[in-house]
């Protein structure tokens, strides 16, 4: 059986290894991968060959079209017309819309970077079917950010 666990880059991982050690896992049945995080920041911007879920247009296009029909029915009473102050309030609304979506990812980001928990090394450890449960307990204890089990009857052996 594979155990495998997150972890961040801690005192708690190097108290984990040590107690599978004692539990008798050698140490070529622990694998241990440090992970490279993302440093660049996402792109605000979808192309036709990236999109991350998250548009910034939905809201701005959706009060662009309300405020252009409030602000083609105020300009049947005012000088320049309806056309010319429904186009206007269509950049208006757009603006608004876009810049609530920018704040929200903004916000977004900054609570991401604030939790700070993301997954900095994964340790995978090779054991027996009797030891899984007790090699998924010490990733517990130790604070591990997630643990799965995996079985090795697909390999050949």
């Amino acid at each position: 059986m594979y155990v495998m666990s997150t972890f961040e880059h801690s005192i708690y991982v190097e108290l984990a290894l040590s107690a599978l050690e004692m539990k008798s896992i050698s140490k070529e049945n622990i694998l241990a991968v440090p992970l490279n995080n993302r440093k660049e920041d996402r792109k605000l911007f979808d192309t036709i060959h990236y999109s991350d879920g998250l548009s910034l247009f939905d809201l701005a296009v959706s009060l662009a079209t309300a405020f252009a029909v409030v602000g083609s029915s105020v300009g049947f009473r005012l000088e320049w017309g309806p056309i010319i102050w429904g186009i206007l309030y269509a950049i208006i609304g757009f603006i608004i819309g876009l810049l609530i979506n920018l704040l929200k990812v903004k916000k977004k980001k900054k609570n991401r970077l604030k939790k700070g928990k993301t997954s900095e090394l994964i340790i995978i450890v090779h054991c027996l079917s009797d030891q899984v449960q007790m090699v998924e307990q010490i990733m517990w204890d130790n604070l591990a950010l997630g643990v799965a089990k995996m079985d090795n009857s697909f390999t050949q052996e």
